[in-house]
């Protein structure tokens, strides 16, 4: 066994710190962001998931300096083409979402042929995102999974050479924090934690009005992949 592999170790200091973790608003994202070792450190943890078959079915792209110029441009014109009355400002804003962070590093879901479920490949990356944001966290910088619009976007998938069997997990947002973030509202774990026995109710928790959307309204056929 390896000295370098965890399994199992007890650290109250790595409990508390996800018990305090806190995505970052983009609106205080700040300078300096990481630099390439940084980077490459941060994407060595997020690549340390669980992934059944080995598949690794993800992969990573990296926007810093004036590749968040380039795909600002490109996000405007598929917005353009989107919304063609959209006013000036609105295609300024669209042009400067990756200009929110010093550093956006996406990932991709990549589903590979495999034997294993498609689902577990998707899940995977859901898990790189998390970790990348933790390692981000762990590196001394704020951090913000999102996704938006774009993501979905066929001109924008195009544009960054994304494949029919590529799908953006997320966009992960990395700056230095101009201010800590206030909590927010975290769910009650009575109504969503069963201990299961035959023939319980389980507690589900509480669907809302935002649960109730579906993905065609992103252009985003999730059947498709099932």
């Amino acid at each position: 066994m390896s000295d370098n592999i965890i399994a199992a170790r007890s650290s109250g200091e790595v409990l508390d710190y996800l018990l305090k973790r806190r995505s970052v608003s983009l609106k205080y994202l700040r300078d300096p962001g990481p630099d390439t070792q940084q980077i490459n450190l941060i994407l060595k943890a997020a690549s340390r998931v669980p992934d059944h078959g080995k598949l690794f079915p993800w992969y990573f792209l990296v926007f810093q300096g004036k590749a968040r110029v380039d795909i600002g441009n490109i996000i405007a014109k598929a917005y353009k083409d989107r919304e063609p009355d959209a006013a000036p400002a609105k295609l300024i804003l669209e042009a400067e979402r990756f200009l929110r962070a010093p550093v956006v590093i996406a990932v991709i879901s990549r589903i590979r042929k495999s034997r294993n479920p498609v689902w577990e490949q998707i899940l995977s990356a859901g898990a790189v995102c998390q970790n990348l944001c933790l390692a981000a966290n762990a590196s001394g910088f704020g951090s913000n999974w999102i996704t938006e619009w774009y993501a979905y976007n066929e001109t924008v998938r195009q544009a960054l050479g994304l494949e029919t069997q590529d799908h953006i997990a997320g966009f992960i947002f990395i700056g230095t924090p101009a201010q800590q973030p206030e909590e927010r509202i975290r769910p009650d774990l009575a109504d969503i934690t069963t201990f299961w026995t035959p023939d319980i109710d389980l507690k589900k928790g509480n669907d809302n009005e935002h649960g109730k959307q579906s993905w065609p309204e992103t252009g985003f056929d999730f059947q498709k992949l099932l």
